[in-house]
């Protein structure tokens, strides 16, 4: 039997849904503008609606509240910014506090100088160190600006659950504003903005089904909003000028209303899945590290370091048995370079480490096949102390 392609890369980019792919086919059919008062225009301008509603009953929020962006690294530049306005009257934010795994859209600050941008560490175990960031809240200036927090819910690498919610409680108790990356959130647990008291949750279309190239700034309410990253023709409130990329809107409503349906039932039988991969990496290499496997974690996300071996060797050697996997974010345009997670979690980020993840569509078969790649990759490994 022919090897087949076993994709277990879901966290860097899901498969196009078929019923994403259905609802695009049929957007290409709608010929009219939404900013059109004719019934073409209003045809579009119903369709963006209706995956408005999509979006918010996925995150939680209200329709009203979503705004559609070219993807979730525009949505992070549009949150993480020092200048706001509550209602009429502007608001300033002097420095912004992300924790040491976000994801590099994050990290980088948006807006923000990076003199103005401050580190939260992690504990081991790999989640925010809760009372490292209120000592840095306690110790913020208020006569400079007010500060902002920006904490992922699940990290993109370990899959790790994050407390928001704490997080959040903090940020407002000092004042500030509670920014989420919620994009590998998304589909693997249920999301609601006001449960998390997060300001702004930020999502992402391919990650959940949907097409590439459209995401989503989801807010808590209209009142507080940052200044708006693209001016123009006032689409989407004038918060993001620009015509909608339409059958990208509407394939990313039908992506979340498949994420939001069936979500706990879907996401259970991920988890055996899960465990049974990693149950067969334990008993097959006895050494394997799989971080993040001890505390509260979405299910389909394994992040594994085998000794000896190098990433980028052990990328490579998955991919010509057929699997593909990542080495972490999949965001610096095909590079392997070293996790800043590892590294904020305390290990040495030379051992390097592998990602795979699940999805709805990967089965028994997928996992076998993984798992006998895994053994015979593990099998081969240089002896401790020689180069991988």
């Amino acid at each position: 039997m022919a090897q087949p392609r076993i994709y277990l890369d879901w966290n860097a980019t899901a498969p196009l849904g078929e019923a994403a792919r259905a609802a695009m086919i049929d957007a290409l059919k709608l010929p009219g503008n939404a900013s059109s008062v004719h019934g073409e225009g209003r045809a579009a301008r119903a369709a963006i609606d209706k995956a408005r509603r999509q979006v918010a009953a996925l995150a939680g929020a209200e329709p009203a509240h979503v705004i559609f962006t070219s993807g979730a690294t525009e949505a992070a530049n549009h949150a993480l910014v020092p200048d706001y306005r509550m209602g009429r009257s502007p608001l300033v934010f002097s420095r912004l506090y992300v924790s040491a795994i976000e994801h590099p859209a994050i990290r980088e600050g948006g807006r923000f100088a990076s003199v103005q941008v401050t580190e939260v560490p992690v504990t081991p175990a790999g989640i925010v160190d809760i009372a490292a960031l209120e000592r840095l809240l306690a110790a913020h200036d208020r006569s400079e600006g007010l500060p902002m927090v920006a904490v992922m819910l699940v990290n993109n690498e370990t899959g790790i659950i994050q407390p928001v919610a704490e997080a959040a409680r903090l940020a407002h108790a000092h004042g500030g504003l509670m920014v989420v990356d919620a994009v590998q959130a998304a589909g693997r647990i249920p999301l609601d903005i006001v449960a998390l008291d997060a300001d702004f949750l930020i999502l992402s279309s391919h990650k959940i089904g949907g097409p590439k190239g459209v995401g989503a700034l989801v807010s808590r309410g209209e009142v507080l909003m940052p200044a708006p990253l693209i001016r123009g023709g006032g689409q989407e409130k004038g918060h993001r000028s620009g015509t909608e990329n339409f059958h990208a809107i509407v394939g990313f409503g039908a992506a979340a209303e498949t994420a939001f349906d069936g979500l706990v039932e879907r996401n259970a039988e991920i988890a055996a899945l899960r465990d049974r991969l990693e149950a067969g990496m334990r008993e097959a290499a006895g050494d394997v590290l799989i971080h993040g496997s001890d505390v509260a974690r979405v299910a389909n996300t394994v992040f594994f370091t085998l000794p000896g071996l190098k990433s980028e060797t052990g990328q490579i050697a998955f991919d010509l048995e057929g699997i593909a996997l990542s080495a972490g974010s999949a965001c610096s345009s095909g590079k392997v370079g070293e996790s800043h997670v590892l590294t904020a979690m305390g290990h040495d980020p030379k051992l390097g480490a592998l990602r795979m993840s699940l999805g709805s569509a990967t089965t028994e078969e997928d996992i076998a096949w993984a798992l006998a790649a895994f053994a015979k990759i593990a099998g081969r490994r240089k002896p401790a102390g020689e180069a991988a």
